[in-house]
């Protein structure tokens, strides 16, 4: 029989993004409206582990929807991979009165969340929140948006640069394993060529546009460079090889870095944490587990975490077509 739920836990992990305190603030206001009780545990799967608990009402979350980052902060905690140290978070959890969990994170996250659930039966709810936009099962996560308008606002004030000094740009961008914001920032921002871990566009291709795009008369490019390319065995090394090649071309590199987490979340960001929240919240009363609420075609959905997981993400194929067509 379901175990009524009173009292529901929040928490972030992994890396952070904006959204994730929108997100908090859904969680907890949709417990209010329920007339249940939010706990929030500062520094996720660590914090359960410690205890470092705080209990969380409509007002204590007034103003932060705006907010980049998380006011639960984030951590790795190696000891939550060990059965003792997963059996201690759920000794606090139980000492706290907390019945359910919503985690707001990445995969990493959300394996914790499954196998702390077939431990010990505990509810869980997955949100997933990572400007990467690599989880399967939702066709936005929390902070990508963000981080998209971040980076084509970057590679506005690059081009500026590259073209008073004529000068080829190589501008590298999160995404270790999917190239969403490569693809999306590049085509927005008018890059001449753009580098993704799912394509291997090969050193020749891309010498061959570049001359390309010399020949065509262009004084300056931008190659936008998602992390995890294989093209090179980093974006400096890629710069030598140009040059040594190409000697025409005066290349620098810009490494976007961490600045594509920060800042505040998009209005996009802010719906989506909300419904994304509501829908958490909800479906946890609703007996449901295990799950990770997602957005697919405009609609709110859940996958299994299992999938959310093992599924891989999918480049838009349609939009690689794009890019041939518009880039040359």
């Amino acid at each position: 029989m379901q175990k009524s739920i009173k009292k529901v836990g929040v928490l972030t992990s992994g890396g952070d993004s904006p959204g994730m305190n929108a997100a908090i603030r859904s969680v907890v206001r949709t417990c209010a409206y329920h007339n249940l009780e939010c706990v929030g545990i500062y520094r996720g799967y660590q914090g359960m582990i410690e205890g470092d608990f705080i209990e969380m009402g409509p007002r204590s979350v007034n103003n932060i929807i705006n907010k980049g980052g998380t006011i639960l902060k984030s951590a790795r905690s190696s000891e939550f991979r060990t059965p003792e140290g997963r059996k201690k978070a759920h000794e606090n959890l139980v000492k706290e009165g907390i019945d359910a969990l919503v985690v707001i994170g990445g995969d990493g996250s959300f394996t914790g969340a499954l196998m702390f659930n077939s431990e010990f039966g505990f509810p869980v709810m997955g949100i997933p929140g990572t400007i990467d936009n690599d989880i399967f099962g939702t066709s936005h996560t929390l902070g990508y948006d963000t981080a998209l308008n971040t980076v084509v606002d970057c590679i506005d004030k690059i081009r500026d640069t590259a073209s008073s000094h004529n000068r080829l740009f190589f501008v590298e961008v999160m995404g270790r394993d999917a190239g969403h914001i490569a693809l999306n920032a590049g085509i927005a921002g008018g890059a001449e060529e753009i580098l993704i871990p799912e394509e291997d566009l090969g050193l020749d291709r891309l010498l061959e546009s570049l001359q390309k795009s010399k020949a065509s008369g262009k004084s300056s490019s931008i190659v936008v460079i998602a992390e995890g390319d294989k093209i090179g065995k980093n974006v400096f090394e890629l710069k030598d090889y140009v040059e040594a090649n190409l000697p025409e071309y005066d290349v620098r590199v810009s490494v976007l870095g961490h600045m594509q987490r920060g800042g505040t979340p998009s209005c996009f960001d802010r719906v989506l944490a909300s419904r994304l929240g509501v829908k958490a919240v909800e479906s946890l009363l609703d007996g449901v587990s295990n799950f990770m609420v997602g957005l697919k075609n405009d609609t709110v959905n859940l996958t299994p975490l299992v999938q959310a997981i093992k599924g891989k993400s999918e480049i838009d194929r349609e939009l690689l077509r794009v890019s041939d067509i518009i880039t040359t």
